[in-house]
């Protein structure tokens, strides 16, 4: 625990001293927001003020970016011999991943607070309770904790930082072919059958639902299995990987 503790303090450090990827991470759900709300809110119907709607996806949107700079940051330690230098020094793979893990966390965390707060300032409007915001930041986190170790998975796969940043394309994409900006039953049936199976969609149903009141069906069963599964496997591939690129 000491060990994941001084690797999470490095880590953090480390995003301190990149302040053009955090400031990428955090502007460009920030500008997505603006421009959905204020380009296409109009032409977009979903039954409530769009940026009512839109936020909750956005807070996802916002995850994946911050999800990208962990990828790029695994692999980045692995690249430049520091790993080598930890298990010198005994570090166990798990505190160096965890670092990068609970780092990522933390991120996310700061720049969701700033994605909710220019939300709320440009018509967000929820009407949840303690208890309700209380479990829709615990179903988030438990969501970025999840793709946080995928990140640390595709980071421990790429061969370069460069290469992780393109892996992660396709995590920020999922958020695109959901539930996130607009109604699942307005797309065509073959773009459907997808959005309604990935587990971006019911995570922000589960959201929308705990902050706006609306009908939550099965989306928070769906949406605590995906991340289940995905932290778990996540996690156990992370292990072999790591042993299998640094024994």
């Amino acid at each position: 625990m000491s060990d994941a503790l001084t690797m999470s303090g490095r880590c953090l450090r480390l995003s301190r001293r990149n302040p053009e990827a955090l400031l990428t991470s955090l502007m460009l759900p920030i500008m997505l927001m603006l421009m959905f709300v204020y380009l296409f809110g109009g032409a977009i119907e979903t039954g409530t003020k769009y940026a009512t709607y839109v936020v909750p996806g956005l807070l996802l949107l916002c995850a994946g970016y911050g999800a990208s700079i962990t990828a790029v940051s695994v692999s980045s330690d692995l690249t430049g011999g520091i790993v080598d230098r930890f298990r010198s020094l005994d570090v166990g793979g798990a505190a160096v991943l965890a670092g990068h893990v609970t780092a990522s966390v933390v991120r996310n965390a700061a720049s969701t607070v700033i994605v909710l707060g220019v939300g709320l300032a440009i018509g967000f409007r929820p009407h949840a309770s303690l208890l309700e915001w209380v479990a829709a930041a615990g179903v988030l986190l438990v969501f970025v904790l999840a793709l946080s170790w995928f990140a640390a998975v595709i980071g421990l796969l790429a061969r370069s930082p460069e290469g992780a940043n393109g892996f992660t394309f396709f995590v920020m994409f999922l958020p695109y072919p959901s539930s996130a900006f607009v109604p699942v039953d307005t797309m065509p049936s073959w773009v459907q059958g997808f959005a309604e199976h990935q587990p971006v969609t019911p995570v922000i149903e589960t959201i929308r639902s705990l902050l706006l009141g609306t009908p939550a069906g099965s989306s928070p069963w769906q949406a605590l299995a995906w991340c289940a599964g995905i932290l778990v496997v996540s996690i156990t591939l992370a292990s072999v990987l790591f042993r299998g690129r640094t024994s």
